[in-house]
């Protein structure tokens, strides 16, 4: 299996149950071996009480970017820590695109950069994720020899 396969694989099995990135409308639009990229249109329900797209959810859509990079490798992984600056607001209906790319990844632990932009290439918000690998993996898969 190469590594773009195992990836979206992992994605793929991920995906089947993560009922929380779905309900908000996300979508996998890029999947690779460190990287992520999830859009998500700004729905009337995301909205805070100044008419712009809550942190929360912004917050929310790069974690799940976050998440689907840090998980390309077939090993369960979750965050460790997350911090993200908001930078500009989102607007009401715009779809707003996450990237993440790992910059680091030593045994267990892994470091990624994720940046959500605006529909017109504006930066909405920055956000760096720590990772840890647990046990499990999301499908079965033989150890390479």
């Amino acid at each position: 299996m190469t590594p773009q396969e195992r990836a979206e694989k992992s994605a793929k099995a991920m995906w089947a149950s993560d009922s929380a990135s779905q309900g908000m409308g996300m979508q996998i639009v890029e999947i690779a071996p460190g990287r992520a990229v999830l859009t998500m249109r700004v729905r009337p329900e995301h909205l805070n009480g100044h008419g712009i797209c809550h942190g929360g959810f912004i917050f929310t859509l790069a974690d799940s970017a976050f998440a689907f990079a840090c998980n390309s490798y077939n090993q369960v992984t979750v965050a460790q820590e997350n911090q993200i600056t908001f930078l500009s607001p989102g607007r009401a209906d715009e779809v707003l695109t996450a990237t993440a790319i790992e910059q680091d990844k030593q045994g267990r632990s892994g470091v990624y950069d994720v940046t959500v932009t605006g529909e017109d290439g504006r930066k909405v918000a920055l956000m760096r994720g720590l990772s840890r690998s647990i046990k499990g993996q999301h499908f079965q898969e033989e150890p390479q020899a």
